[in-house]
């Protein structure tokens, strides 16, 4: 690759699931360090609200609601960015949901919609990407997540949409950056459990209310990455101690990993009924929040 890579007050970016959790704490962290932003996600009414406030901080952001699942919406996206700003130079694919319960009780609908979110909202998202981002040069950065390498049970679901973004982006990489050695640099970020309203907004099947196990890491610490990726790029990035040791164990001592991945089944349930089993799968959350409700900030 050939290109120099923009620091980010110098950068116009691109990013999806940028209402709540990892996103908007991207979206915060870039403006702060005066990058342009394209802020997506279904959420309309807290988008217009973020890109607002982010806007009285004296940042330039603009909110184009819209469902990652459609590719329609993400041609929109990028060319509404085009139309404001006259270029792209990062493009983060961060939205994404969950489902917690066994892989038997899960509907087909329900497992299907996942991955229109997951898989197909990352593909549709990269694939519209990299139109802009290869004439001048830019970063491609794909949100996947330690369950792209190891599993964890009763997310069975979210764990195989994982792997799949994976694949999808590696594939992606060879294809672009070492066959066509085009100016792009396409980057997997790992993280391991992050503190956002992740657990909150996922379709729930248990009889307890969701969690994620501890430890976990703050969605600042994903959003460092992702802007060191944006200004320096990477391969894949592993954010948090444990995605290095789960996904080092699933390759080293497989067997190993599925007895520690059986132990994580206890500690994704809170000691109460489900508050919104629905969750966020086929709706916005509108929850505006980048931390979960057990932690007091947002």
């Amino acid at each position: 690759m050939s290109f120099h890579f923009k620091p980010i007050d110098k950068q116009v970016i691109v990013i999806t699931g940028a209402s709540s959790g990892i996103g908007l704490a991207t979206a915060e962290l870039a403006a702060q360090r005066g990058a342009k932003l394209v802020l997506v996600a279904r959420s309309e009414r807290t988008l217009q609200e973020i890109a607002a406030r982010l806007q009285a901080q004296g940042a330039e952001a603009i909110a184009v609601p819209g469902d990652v699942a459609s590719r329609e919406a993400l041609e929109l996206a990028a060319e509404a960015a085009i139309l404001r700003f006259g270029r792209i130079d990062t493009w983060v694919n961060d939205a994404g949901v969950a489902i917690y319960g066994r892989l038997e009780e899960v509907s087909d609908g329900d497992s299907r919609r996942l991955f229109e979110t997951n898989f197909w909202g990352t593909v549709y998202g990269s694939l519209v990407a990299l139109r802009h981002l290869r004439p001048n040069g830019g970063a491609l950065i794909n949100v996947g997540s330690e369950v792209s390498e190891a599993i964890i049970p009763l997310q069975g679901m979210y764990t195989a949409s994982k792997h799949a973004v994976k694949g999808f982006t590696d594939a992606l990489r060879v294809e672009v950056e070492e066959l066509d050695e085009a100016p792009v640099s396409i980057t997997l970020i790992q993280p391991t459990a992050v503190d956002t309203p992740y657990p909150e907004h996922a379709r729930n099947y248990m009889s307890s209310e969701p969690k994620l196990p501890t430890p976990q890491i703050d969605p600042q610490d994903v959003a460092e990455a992702i802007l060191k990726a944006a200004t320096e790029g990477g391969r894949d990035v592993k954010v948090g101690a444990m995605a290095t040791l789960n996904t080092a164990m699933a390759k080293v001592a497989p067997s190993l990993g599925d007895k520690m991945a059986a132990r994580q089944a206890g500690r994704q349930q809170r000691d109460e009924p489900p508050r919104h089993p629905e969750g966020t799968l086929y709706r916005p959350g509108e929850s505006g929040r980048t931390h979960g409700s057990s932690g007091l900030r947002h």
